[in-house]
C-alpha cells in the first residue's frame, strides 16, 4: 500500500514514522555549527551543545549575551526557550543580531544587571578583545542564578594562531581573513576581525583559577585545533601544509601533549 494512503487510514502510524524522518541539519544546529568544518571545534561545540541541553531547565530560560553578532552559538532546543539579552558596545553588531529579544548597547565591562537575572551567561569569541575580562567576569559572576553556567568561547594565546594574533598589526588580520578565509567584508564596520588585547585572564589556566576563586565550578574545558586549519587544508593545501610541519615543530619544544595548533577553547563554569 501507498505509504502516505496507509499514513492516511493510521494517524498514529504517520506521526510515529515522522517522528523516525531525519530532520534536516538546519532544524536541528544553528548555523553557527554548521558553518565549522569537520574537526575538533565542531565535536566540542556539539559536546558543548548537549552539556546546556541537559543541564540547563527544561522551562524558559533567561540567557545574557555579552557581545553578540548576527550569529548565535546556542543550539536550536535551547535558543527556542530563551529570552535573549544581548550587551554589545558596537551598534552594528547590534543592528545584525537578529535573535535577541531585547538588544542593549553597552559595555560587558562595566554594563550591570541585578543579582541572580540569568541561567545561561554565553560570551563567544569576546573576551580576547576586552582590555579589563576581570571586569566583565565578575559581572557574569553576579548576574548569574545559582546553578546557572557561563559558557566562554575563546582563543587560545599560547597557541601558534594566539602568538601569530598577538604580536601582527590589525591590517595582516582583515588580510589573513579576506584573502586567506575568502571573507570580502572582513575589516567593515560590525564585521570581524576585531582588535584584539589578550588579557591574562584569557588564558585558559588563569581563567581557571580566576573560576576557582570566585565560586565557579569548571564543568567542562577542551582546547581544540583551530577551525582556520581544516578551512585553510581546504582552501590553500600547500600553505596548510608549510603551517601544520611548524606546529609539529613548535610543539617538539612544547610541555607534554600541547599542541600549537590547539587554538582555541571552549569551557563552561557553574555557578555553586
Amino acid at each position: 500500500m501507498n505509504k502516505n494512503i496507509a499514513s492516511a487510514f493510521n494517524p498514529v502510524a504517520a506521526a510515529r514514522a515522522d517522528a523516525r524522518a531525519p530532520l534536516p541539519p538546519a532544524a536541528v544546529h544553528p548555523k553557527s555549527l554548521l558553518e565549522l568544518p569537520s574537526g575538533e571545534a565542531r565535536e566540542s561545540l556539539l559536546a558543548v551543545h548537549g552539556i546546556l541541553g541537559a543541564v540547563l531547565p527544561p522551562e524558559k530560560l533567561a540567557v545574557y549575551e555579552a557581545g553578540g553578532g548576527s550569529t548565535s552559538f546556542l543550539p536550536l532546543g535551547v535558543l527556542e526557550r530563551a529570552h535573549v539579552t544581548v550587551v554589545d558596545i558596537d551598534k552594528d553588531q547590534i543592528r545584525n543580531n537578529t535573535y535577541a529579544h531585547k538588544t542593549i548597547l553597552g559595555d560587558i565591562q562595566s554594563y550591570r544587571f541585578a543579582p541572580e537575572t540569568f541561567d545561561l551567561v554565553i560570551c563567544y569569541n569576546v573576551i580576547e578583545h576586552l582590555p579589563d575580562v576581570e571586569a566583565a567576569l565578575l559581572g557574569f559572576c553576579t548576574s548569574l542564578k545559582r546553578g546557572g553556567l557561563i559558557l566562554i568561547g575563546a582563543p587560545n594565546p599560547q597557541s601558534l594562531s594566539g602568538v601569530v594574533t598577538r604580536y601582527s598589526p590589525h591590517w595582516f588580520h582583515v588580510w589573513f581573513y579576506r584573502t586567506m578565509r575568502g571573507d570580502k567584508k572582513a575589516g567593515l564596520p560590525g564585521q570581524a576581525p576585531f582588535p584584539t588585547f589578550f588579557h591574562p585572564l584569557v588564558s585558559l589556566p588563569r581563567l581557571e583559577a580566576f573560576a576557582q576563586q570566585h565560586g565557579l565550578q569548571v564543568t567542562y574545558r577542551r582546547e581544540y585545533e583551530s577551525p582556520r586549519f581544516p578551512e585553510m587544508r581546504a582552501r590553500k593545501p600547500v600553505l596548510a601544509a608549510l603551517l601544520d610541519a611548524l606546529a609539529v615543530a613548535v610543539n617538539l619544544f612544547l610541555p607534554g601533549k600541547a599542541d600549537a595548533r590547539r587554538g582555541d577553547y571552549h569551557v563552561i563554569l557553574r555557578k555553586r
